[in-house]
C-alpha cells in the first residue's frame, strides 16, 4: 500500500488518513500532539450513517462546524464550502442506496474532545442480482462542543466499484492492529525472545492502522484456512510505519524497502537472523493476491522448509 490515492482503489482508500493530517498540521496549529489510543465505538458516526441513508441533508448539515477553519479536501481541491460534504454524500439516497457500511480503520484523539477516523465507507445500491457495491476513501476530524460533536475537516476520494477480493476482509478491523511506533522495538524484543524458546520462525509486518490491506493480511493470517499453519511455525509482530516516517531504521535493518508499499514482510529464524524480505511489494496489494499466494510464502519460509 503506498501512499499515492491515485495508484488505485484500495490504495486510495486506506490512505485517506495520510494526506488528511498533513493538511491538518496546517489548518489546526498545534492539534497534533501524542495520540491516545481511543475506544473502538464512536456514536456520532452512528448518527452520520444513518442521515447518509436518510438522504436527510438537513442532519447532515447539522453534523458540520461553520467556521473559517472548516473544510472539505476532495478529488477537485480544498473547499470551505460548508454545503459540499452534506450535499456528497446526500445524493446517494436518490440514486437507490440501500445501506451503508462504514468501517473505521484507524481511530485517534490527539488530545481531549478531538477524533480523527480513517474510514472506508461501503454504499450499496439496490438488491439481489441488481445490487451494485461501491466505496469511499474518508477521513473525518470531530470536535466536541458541548453535548455534541462536530465534523471540522475531512478528506474523500470519489466513488469507486468495491474491488473483488479473494482474501478475507476483516468484518471490523482492528483499530489497534499496530501499536503505537514507540512500542516496535520492544515488541520485536518479545517475539524474539518467545522464538528462541519455541523455534518458531518471526514475521515482521510493516504498515499502519491506516491501510486496509494490512487489515486484509491479517484478516488472512487468522483464517480458518491460514492460522493453523501461523500458529503453529511462527511469531507475528506488527512494526507502524507511521507515515512512511517512524521505524524506518528496523525496515533498513531487515532489508524492506518500505516505498514499495505495505503491507511488507519480513522473515527471521529463531535467532533474530533474517531469512527474506520482500522486496518487490508482494502482499502491497489485497486485489493482487489471494490465499494460496500467502500459503505458499508461509510454507516456504516456515522453520525447517526455507532453502
Amino acid at each position: 500500500m503506498t501512499r499515492l490515492m491515485t495508484k488505485s482503489t484500495v490504495t486510495a482508500s486506506s490512505t485517506a488518513s495520510l494526506a488528511l493530517l498533513f493538511v491538518l498540521c496546517s489548518a489546526l496549529p498545534g492539534l497534533l500532539h501524542a495520540a491516545p489510543r481511543a475506544s473502538d465505538s464512536f456514536a456520532p458516526l452512528n448518527k452520520w450513517k444513518a442521515a447518509v441513508l436518510a438522504g436527510d441533508t438537513t442532519a447532515l448539515s447539522s453534523m458540520y462546524a461553520v467556521s473559517p477553519e472548516v473544510f472539505a479536501q476532495t478529488p477537485q481541491g480544498k473547499t470551505a464550502d460548508p454545503s459540499e460534504e452534506p450535499r456528497f454524500w446526500s445524493k446517494f439516497h436518490s440514486m437507490g442506496l440501500t445501506a451503508i457500511d462504514p468501517k473505521v480503520l484507524e481511530r485517534t484523539s490527539p488530545e481531549a474532545g478531538v477524533t480523527i477516523l480513517t474510514l472506508r465507507v461501503y454504499l450499496t445500491f439496490g438488491s439481489g442480482t441488481k445490487k451494485t457495491e461501491m466505496l469511499v476513501s474518508a477521513g473525518q476530524v470531530w470536535i466536541q462542543k458541548g453535548d455534541d460533536w462536530l465534523i471540522m475537516g475531512t478528506q474523500r476520494g470519489d466513488p469507486v466499484l468495491r474491488p473483488i477480493l479473494t482474501l478475507p476482509e476483516p468484518v471490523t478491523p482492528n483499530t489497534s492492529l499496530y501499536p503505537d511506533p514507540a512500542e516496535a522495538p520492544k515488541d520485536l524484543a518479545a517475539v524474539l525472545s518467545a522464538a528462541a524458546k519455541d523455534h518458531k520462525n518471526v514475521i515482521v509486518v510493516f504498515g499502519g492502522n491506516w491501510c486496509f490491506d494490512c487489515h486484509v493480511l491479517d484478516a488472512a493470517f487468522h483464517s480458518k484456512e491460514i492460522a493453523p499453519i501461523v500458529t503453529a511455525n511462527f511469531h507475528v509482530v506488527h512494526v507502524n510505519i507511521g507515515e512512511y516516517n517512524v521505524n524506518t531504521d528496523i525496515a533498513k535493518k531487515y532489508d524492506v524497502p518500505l516505498e514499495k508499499g505495505v503491507p511488507a514482510v519480513a522473515v527471521l529464524d529463531s535467532t533474530g537472523k533474517l531469512l527474506t524480505s520482500q522486496q518487490h511489494g508482494e502482499f502491497e496489494s489485497a486485489v493482487k493476491i489471494g490465499p494460496a499466494d500467502i500459503t505458499q510464502f508461509l510454507e516456504h519460509w516456515k522453520p525447517g522448509s526455507a532453502d
